[in-house]
Formats: structure tokens, C-alpha cells, sequence
């Protein structure tokens, strides 16, 4: 444990599974942490370079061509339409945002944060961050009976799903929404791999997001959506993301990141635009990702793997019905390396994470090997 009770940072102890898989005689082929590999479109980089000129401050209320681009974005993809320009704000990555969101909303001491039972760890760090309390909330009725003390401040909701890939339809949304409406909650859904559906039919749609009429009556009070490009453009470097919902919540949140000094660089502002208005690339990149979930996909089942939901993102959530460890040990010794699902709760300490994001040629000589 840390100095501020927060946990060990998971990935460290990933570290000589590494070394061992970095050892086999073709390399490593490193499918654990689910970083982008694929270059960062031409585009993009050209519109980074065109605003390199920035000697003055960013504005942290993001500026007018990408909360502009971030409504069309919205209205475009997800359907949500009339979105204002105050119900948008950039954010330097989403993880700092998931990390920072219950201190952002005035969470503390005493109070709850209620988390996917399988989740990225971070939504449980921010809760510690602020001094509040993760519990598990996989439905609304894990909760148990609710009291003033037993509510959840915050609901964090996750579709596509970290790391299993599950996506919660519309009709689930809108009852979530209902229901934390009834009890003051706010509900902060975590959307970043919402162009990754890998569903029948679903291929170019983007999974359903919480601030879609359907889903909220067209109504964002009490409701966040949080998106990146990291997964759908290849910017993960740039830490290009945003937050949009509720304007309250959003002017509360852009107050704290202003007195913070949390702006995003002008340029990367200007590329984010750019590239949230092109949908081409991101289709080219779906394409990329779904044809190396085939050759995956079918080499893991092969192996006696069964795999759960992994309907969309950019991972496979696999088992064999034994302890995690044990998976990522063996598969280590194969060259391959693995996110064990103990990272992600208890829930998971029989699957482990594999990762789409590693290149044509590493995701085929997994497949061999396995």
C-alpha cells in the first residue's frame, strides 16, 4: 500500500511474467496492457503540427472548434442531439478524469462510489483519492437496502466494458438512469470503446450511450459520459478525451480544473477536432482490430479457452476455469503476456485480459504459438 492507501500499481507485478515471455526465442508478444500500436493517422499529426504555434495559455473549457466538434461527434455517432457547447469539456486522457471525478464532484469521507463488480481499477482509486468508499454495484439490487449512509454519491457505469468487453443495452441504461434519478445519484458511464462493437449487426454503430434519448428522455441532468480517442484514432499519446453531460456538473468540474491547472495543449485541442470529425479513419481502424479478433479469437478458443461477453472493445476475456495466474504463467512461458483478471476484482481471478492491440504480426504469432 501507498502512503495515501491507495494499492500497489497492479501492472508492476506483471513484471517477470514479461521477462519470462520476453525470453522465448520469437519474442515477446505483449497483449497484457492494451496500449495502441497502429500509427497515429497522417491527418491528425498534420493538424498537431499546424497549431505547434501555441505560446499562449489553453483555455480549459476546451475552445470553441472542439466543444463544437465534440456536440457534432455526438449527434453524428451516438445520437444525442443538442448538445450545448457548455455541456462539453476536454480532459487530459480519460484516466485522470475516472481518477479525479469524485474529488471533482466533492466526494469524501463517508461517502459512496458504486463500481462494475468487474472493473478498471481506477474507478476504485478516485473513490480513495477523494476519501470515499468503492462498493460493488453490479445491479441495482446488490446495493441492498438503501439508506442515507448506504447510497452511492456516484454510479460509475462501464460499456463497452474494461475489462470484459460486455455492453449494456438501452433498456438497461434507462433503468439505471430512473433509478438514480429517484435517489440523487449521479452517473458517470464510462463509453470509451463505444466504437468497437463487434456484435451481428452492429458493425460502423456505435454502442448506446447513456446520454441517448432513449435512454435518458433527452434529459442529462444527474448523467456524465466519458469518451477518448485513444482506442479509435490511436491517440493515446496525445491524452486526448472529454467529458459531456449535465452543464451543472460540468461547470462544477470545469471550476476545479481551471484553480488546477488541468488544460489540455491548444494543439492537441486542434487535432482532437479534426480528427472527431472524420469518421473514416476510425472505420479503417475498426477493420484493423475486428480481423485481428478472428485470428485471436479463434486461436484462444482452440486452446480451451472459453470466452466471456467480449461482444466489443479491444479485448478477449478468456478462461480455463483455473486460477489467473496460472494462465498467465503458462501462457508466459509460450512468449505471450497477459493481464491476469485478479486486476480487475475478485470476480476475475479466473480469466485473464487479452489485448487486440499488439501488430499484425505479433497477433498471428500468438495464434501459432497458442
Amino acid at each position: 500500500m501507498t502512503a495515501l492507501g491507495l494499492p500497489d500499481f497492479p501492472w508492476d507485478s506483471l513484471a517477470p511474467y514479461k521477462a519470462r515471455a520476453s525470453a522465448h526465442p520469437g519474442g515477446i508478444a505483449d497483449l497484457s496492457v492494451g496500449t495502441p500500436v497502429d500509427p497515429t493517422p497522417d491527418f491528425v499529426r498534420r493538424a498537431l503540427a499546424a497549431a505547434s504555434d501555441a505560446p499562449g495559455y489553453p483555455l480549459t473549457v476546451g475552445t470553441p472548434e472542439l466543444r463544437e466538434a465534440i456536440c457534432d461527434w455526438f449527434e453524428r455517432r451516438r445520437g444525442v442531439p443538442g448538445l450545448e457547447s457548455a455541456q462539453v469539456l476536454p480532459t487530459i486522457g480519460s484516466k485522470e478524469l475516472v481518477a479525479w471525478l469524485p474529488t471533482m464532484l466533492g466526494l469524501g469521507a463517508g461517502d459512496i462510489v458504486g463500481i462494475p463488480e468487474v472493473a478498471y481499477p481506477t474507478y476504485d482509486v478516485g473513490a480513495r483519492l477523494a476519501g470515499a468508499t468503492s462498493v460493488v454495484a453490479q445491479s441495482l439490487t446488490s446495493l441492498g437496502p438503501l439508506t442515507r449512509a448506504t447510497t452511492p454519491k456516484l454510479l460509475w457505469l462501464n460499456s463497452p466494458g474494461n475489462p470484459n468487453g460486455q455492453v449494456l443495452g438501452v433498456e438497461h441504461l434507462a433503468k439505471v438512469v430512473s433509478w438514480a434519478r429517484a435517489h440523487g445519484v449521479v452517473v458517470a458511464s464510462d463509453e470509451c470503446y463505444a466504437e468497437l462493437d463487434w456484435r451481428p449487426g452492429q458493425l460502423g454503430r456505435a454502442t448506446p450511450s447513456i446520454l441517448h434519448p432513449d435512454v435518458c428522455g433527452g434529459d442529462h441532468t444527474g448523467l456524465l459520459a466519458v469518451y477518448s480517442l485513444s482506442k479509435q484514432s490511436n491517440l493515446a499519446g496525445y491524452r486526448a478525451a472529454f467529458v459531456a453531460g449535465d452543464s451543472d456538473l460540468i461547470a462544477g468540474i470545469r471550476e476545479v480544473r481551471k484553480h488546477a491547472g488541468m488544460m489540455m495543449p491548444a494543439p492537441v485541442q486542434h487535432a482532437m477536432a479534426v480528427a472527431l470529425r472524420d469518421d473514416e479513419h476510425v472505420a479503417e481502424q475498426r477493420d484493423v482490430y475486428g480481423l485481428r479478433r478472428e485470428v485471436l479469437l479463434e486461436a484462444v478458443q482452440r486452446a480451451g479457452f472459453r470466452v466471456d461477453h467480449s461482444e466489443a472493445g479491444l479485448y478477449l476475456w478468456a478462461t480455463r476455469d483455473e486460477d489467473c495466474w496460472t494462465t498467465v504463467s503458462e501462457l508466459a512461458d509460450r512468449g505471450i503476456l497477459v493481464a491476469p483478471g485478479s486486476f480487475y476484482g475478485p470476480t476475475g481471478s479466473q480469466h485473464v485480459r487479452i489485448a487486440l492491440t499488439a501488430t499484425d504480426e505479433r497477433i498471428t504469432a500468438a495464434a501459432s504459438r497458442l
